[in-house]
């Protein structure tokens, strides 16, 4: 491991430079590409282009994280229609390789930073040592490697990678540093479910164009709000579209949206299939009209197409939504709620597929309410642009919390604010126990495992909570990323 000397630790900005340097940033300070000034021939933050193309989504391609180089460098991609848009790529990619890996295998991969700023990868969803778990406290300059070399411990399911580097988190994953990890094990192994063609990967994001390209420049409402765009992004591909057979599919879906929840629907009305979430599988199979995923969640489901003829088209669509209990309208920057297409599915051939739908698909364990010893509760507060948990902002090296490795216990989540908050605990996964409040009930899609849970505004979300794989210091924090990047954030000690 190399971790970052004393030198390229920077001293901890405050939330006033944070600001006043993410007005002035843009996407991508290469040579010659789009600056700020080209906003002012941008869409506005709440309404689309005028543009209906649609282009063919990208998947990204597939490495194993073995002795795995991993460069982070600038350049720029096809974003469609032979748009080059400046970006920050890992090996050259938007988005990012999907890392594909089985439960048990070595993990080892070299970050070689070149993106002229500091920078460490967090692994999320996955329970490495904490010297691996991509602390921004090992944050290493430009020009400089980090080594990561730990065992995957976690069940077959869907989970990511992106950046974590202290008040840079939104600005580095909305420039593109952000790919999937596809896990696999036995027990996924025996359901077979779609795989190869029929098996889509897919990150969702939001943006904002100037000149035709994303930019990255938050101001104002964007510090409260979090940072939208009216344009809907599959892969780093701008308005994609896929074609597809008369078939079954399976969608493993990344919210990588900086701040924005998608409602995921279909737009024929038919339901999504329900398969896992963040920490994989779920107990059942179940039929569900939408599935709400905040910023870093995942939903794995199954489309069935089986039944659409061929020509027809269905869009994968963001559905509208009013969020209960708050997060109005904020100066043009709050799209909360707002539709969006985000995938348009255009089916071109009839085959057969006898395919079936398995009812029973895990057992996914975890901690359980009954067997927990205490009790600690986090509450969630943004005002003037302060992003507060307890009543505390992010410090490097403060230890927030001290947590018993190996016992359970209960961790409510209060947000009294009028925002929402994707609450993200790093090393381990938690057991959905209780909302109140607001939707004032467990969805479907936050059974089993979860490493983050949307806490809308007036609600409290009660978890069960349990450290089991590595002591050592752990972040918790809100993952939308302005929030997280302006000090909504804690270090928790297991030990």
């Amino acid at each position: 491991m190399t971790a970052a000397s004393d030198e390229s630790r920077e001293t901890p900005r405050s939330r006033r430079s944070f600001i006043q340097l993410a007005g002035g940033s843009f996407l991508l300070a290469t040579s010659g590409a789009v600056s700020a000034v080209a906003a002012s021939c941008s869409s506005s933050p709440g309404e689309p282009s005028e543009t209906t193309d649609r282009n063919a989504l990208r998947l990204a391609p597939e490495a194993v994280p073995r002795d795995l180089t991993l460069h982070a460098g600038l350049g720029t991609a096809d974003i469609g229609s032979g748009v080059m848009a400046p970006a920050m790529l890992l090996n050259g990619s938007l988005p990012s390789p999907l890392l594909r890996v089985r439960r048990g295998d070595a993990f080892r991969v070299t970050l070689q930073n070149q993106i002229g700023q500091p920078l460490i990868l967090h692994w999320h969803g996955l329970a490495p040592p904490d010297t691996m778990d991509g602390h921004p406290r090992f944050a290493v300059p430009s020009g400089a490697t980090y080594e990561y070399d730990f065992t995957v411990t976690a069940r077959a399911g869907t989970y990511w990678y992106h950046p974590h580097t202290h008040m840079l988190t939104g600005e580095q994953t909305y420039r593109g540093l952000a790919g999937l990890i596809i896990v696999g094990d036995a027990e996924e192994d025996a359901l077979d479910l779609p795989s190869g063609a029929r098996e889509i990967p897919l990150i969702l994001q939001d943006r904002r164009l100037a000149g035709g390209v994303p930019v990255y420049t938050p101001f104002g409402p964007d510090f409260m709000a979090g940072y939208m765009g009216p344009e809907p992004f599959g892969n780093g591909i701008r308005r994609p579209f896929l074609e597809v057979d008369s078939a079954l599919y399976r969608f493993r879906v990344l919210n990588g949206s900086n701040a924005r929840i998608f409602r995921l629907g279909r737009s024929d009305g038919n339901p999504l299939i329900l398969i896992g979430n963040d920490g994989g599988l779920v107990a059942q199979s179940e039929s569900v009209a939408s599935i709400d995923i905040g910023p870093a969640e995942r939903a794995d489901f199954l489309v069935d197409l089986r039944a659409a003829a061929v020509g027809s088209n269905i869009m994968l669509r963001s559905l509208p939504f009013t969020i209960p209990g708050g997060g109005g309208f904020m100066g043009g920057a709050n799209l909360q709620g707002q539709p969006l297409d985000l995938l348009e599915l255009r089916v071109t051939r009839r085959v057969e597929d006898p395919s079936q739908i398995p009812v029973q698909l895990s057992v996914p364990g975890g901690p359980r309410e009954a067997d927990a010893v205490r009790e600690r509760s986090f509450r969630f507060t943004s005002i003037a642009m302060n992003h507060l948990i307890n009543g505390a902002s992010f410090q490097l090296d403060r230890v927030d919390e001290r947590v018993p490795f190996g016992e359970t216990e209960i961790w409510s989540f209060i947000n009294d604010s009028v925002v929402p908050h994707a609450v993200h605990l790093h090393a381990t996964h938690f057991s959905v126990l209780s909302r109140m409040g607001g939707r004032g009930a467990v969805q479907p899609w936050e059974r089993g495992l979860k490493d983050t849970v949307l806490l809308n505004p007036q609600e409290t979300v009660r978890v069960a909570v349990r450290f089991t794989e590595f002591t050592g210091l752990y972040l918790f924090h809100c993952h939308l990323l302005e929030h997280e990047d302006m000090g909504m954030m804690l270090n928790i000690l297991v030990e």
